[in-house]
């Protein structure tokens, strides 16, 4: 359940924080471009809402990215 964790001693937890901060911003743009993509014109877009919902996807993904992600190995690098 638990492959490749932050909590895992086998993994590189500098690796893993760079490794899951290049998804969290990933997406975060995703998220972003999908809230701009919702209104009907450029003028109609509400930036705050776009700021938030990319926000809280990249929280998200931190979050998620605890359980593992398999960009890291698992190996404690010397």
């Amino acid at each position: 359940m638990f492959k490749n964790s932050v909590f895992r001693m086998d993994v590189n937890t500098v690796d893993w924080c760079k490794k899951a901060g290049v998804r969290a911003v990933k997406t975060m743009a995703q998220s972003a471009i999908g809230a701009i993509g919702a209104a009907v014109t450029l003028g109609a877009v509400d930036w705050r809402i776009v700021g938030s919902t990319a926000a809280l996807a990249g929280v998200l993904s931190v979050l998620t990215s605890v359980a593992g992600i398999p960009e890291v190995e698992g190996t404690v690098s010397e």
